[in-house]
């Protein structure tokens, strides 16, 4: 039977769309650190005093957020709820500056970045998603989280949640059992060299501001630009995080607001007047789904890894 949880109800005064903010920290559709059951949202996580179920409802008629939590890192988990969904996100300084932008605003109003609040757990998934395609990625963090994470507290095992490997576990992972992840050297010795900083050297990395947190992440060997803006995203809610090096932001910025794809370069250029907000606005392009049309051939998954 499983323990006890923790509550809290939640009265953000706002709109809150529950699924599309978690959905932020979600790596594919089998990611087992995140499971929907109905109207509740279950969410494993390491904290920074433990491990913790969160289970979170959709948001009901009069405005509450009910949230329950189980394991030791419980009431953090509900304590940072407000965050997760987005409540320290301020849109105070953003002008839309283009008039499809001000338009996305307008039909996606409520529509906020939330942060975790836990760097490691961005930046495992994030280093794994390098230079491969999202079949690989996500499938390579699934089978990481799978063979040598744990089931999340309370209800977890039930519902086949799982935590994500600590530290400790990631840095002991053999050269040989990477491969069998599908996860190549370059990307295993970088997850090697971000586990043996510890957890409790991570957490107190990710209580400093953005640029020390950026510093921090692109002083390991094969963490750069693009790992370090796709973990202050999801991590910190940074809203000048831009993913330069990304396959399809650059294209997909361009063409949505000027017709023609940019390469990064030209999205720096592009994207300076919206400093220190200028990760909002492939926010938006992303939110609204829009970019450059995918009329070409996919990416094919690489086939020199062994094979599961």
């Amino acid at each position: 039977m499983s323990e006890t949880p923790s509550r809290r109800t939640w009265r953000p005064g706002r709109p809150v769309p529950v699924g599309r903010l978690l959905g932020q920290h979600r790596r594919g559709g089998g990611d087992p650190t995140l499971v929907v059951r109905g109207h509740r949202h279950w969410r494993a996580c390491r904290t920074p005093v433990g491990a913790a179920t969160l289970a979170v409802s959709a948001q009901a008629g009069d405005g509450t957020i009910d949230a329950e939590a189980w394991g030791p890192g419980a009431d953090w988990a509900l304590e940072q709820l407000p965050e997760l969904l987005g409540e320290a996100d301020d849109w105070s300084g953003f002008e839309p500056r283009h008039p499809l932008l001000a338009e996305i605003r307008r039909r996606h109003p409520h529509l906020r970045q939330g942060r975790t609040g836990l760097l490691l757990e961005a930046l495992v998934p994030a280093i794994i998603e390098q230079k491969v395609t999202g079949q690989e990625a996500f499938g390579g963090f699934r089978a990481l989280v799978r063979r040598h994470g744990e089931d999340a507290p309370g209800p977890g095992a039930e519902l086949r949640l799982r935590l994500q490997p600590d530290a400790a576990t990631l840095a002991a992972i053999p050269s040989w059992e990477w491969l069998a992840l599908h996860v190549d050297p370059a990307r295993s010795r970088a997850l090697v060299q971000v586990a043996r900083r510890g957890d409790a050297a991570w957490a107190r990395v990710g209580a400093g501001s953005a640029e020390e947190v950026d510093r921090a992440l692109r002083s390991i060997p094969g963490v750069g630009v693009w790992t370090s803006a796709e973990v202050r995203q999801r991590a910190l809610g940074d809203p000048d995080a831009v993913s330069f090096g990304d396959y399809h932001v650059a294209k997909d910025v361009g063409w949505a607001l000027t017709g023609a794809p940019f390469d990064d370069r030209a999205l720096a250029a592009y994207l300076e007047p919206w400093r220190p907000h200028r990760g909002r606005v492939p926010f938006l392009i992303a939110a609204a789904a829009l970019g450059k049309p995918r009329r070409g051939p996919r990416m094919a998954p690489r086939a020199h890894l062994p094979s599961r």
